[in-house]
């Protein structure tokens, strides 16, 4: 799981948990998307693997609708403090981990916490419903070799997409299709 758009959102959060901007970090009209990709390892295969994925995507999906209501319920909950706080728990949790794990040095530290699929998925979360702005997702069935740019074929082939952007639907989408930004992101980090 991550975030591609805004492209500096790991800056934003960062500076964010720093103290030095406020809630909300994403401007209202700002697109954000999201990603999920299933198949780790050695892509998705057979039937069975990609209806495994299919519900995994569905509760995704599900579970994000429900923190969505739940801040939109909890107003109080979308002030700089409180949202803050939420996310230095979360930092404090990387962190122990971490240090568990011996690998405490604070530039893998600062790397987990930008892209760490919680604070992400919050943030999403936070920002459709702080602005009340409607969402979609969009699932991709396994890519073929033969349907991708050599560069991306080993990190997408065999691999299932789930995108999620904070506009209504694709009319809305201010990209040809939804995959066209999270291809151009990905492009440029590999």
């Amino acid at each position: 799981m991550g975030m591609f758009l805004p492209p500096d959102i790991s800056e934003r959060v960062g500076n964010f948990i720093a103290g030095g901007a406020n809630f909300p970090i994403i401007g209202k009209e700002e697109i954000m998307g999201v990603f999920y990709l299933f198949g780790k390892n050695y892509g998705i295969r057979g039937q069975t693997e990609v209806l495994s994925a299919t519900d995994l995507a569905r509760r995704t999906i599900e579970q994000l609708a429900k923190n969505v209501r739940y801040f939109h319920n909890m107003a109080n909950k979308l002030d700089s403090n409180s949202v803050r706080e939420d996310y230095i728990k979360r930092v404090l949790q990387i962190s122990i981990e971490l240090q568990q794990n011996h690998l405490g040095q604070k530039p893998e530290l600062s790397a987990r916490i930008a892209r760490d699929p919680t604070i992400l998925t919050t943030c999403f979360a936070q920002h459709i419903a702080y602005y009340q702005r409607d969402y979609f997702f969009e699932f991709f069935q396994p890519f073929k070799k033969s349907d991708l740019p050599t560069k991306l074929s080993v990190i997408l082939e065999g691999r299932m997409l789930l995108l999620g952007f904070n506009v209504k639907n694709r009319k809305a989408f201010p990209y040809e299709n939804s995959l066209a930004p999270f291809i151009h992101w990905l492009d440029k980090v590999i």
